[in-house]
């Protein structure tokens, strides 16, 4: 698995413990609803600004969305 399928996991996941639809997500993180469709898939390089709107948006932090084993080799 690549680091984009590993983040679009992560980003699922955590969207669905929120109880979020994907088009909840993206008005409250300001991302179109497609590209966070694409990034679930793995199918984006996303940037490192998107995450952040992102991981915002599911209240969470960089240190809490990344410490995570499925990250690390």
């Amino acid at each position: 698995m690549n680091i984009k399928e590993k983040i679009g996991l992560k980003v699922k996941s955590m969207r669905e413990e929120k109880g979020f639809s994907i088009e909840h997500l993206a008005n409250i993180s300001n991302v179109d609803r497609n590209y966070i469709s694409d990034i679930e898939k793995g199918q984006r390089n996303v940037s490192i600004t998107i995450i952040e709107k992102i991981i915002h948006a599911l209240d969470v932090d960089f240190a809490t969305f990344f410490n995570d084993k499925s990250f690390v080799k």
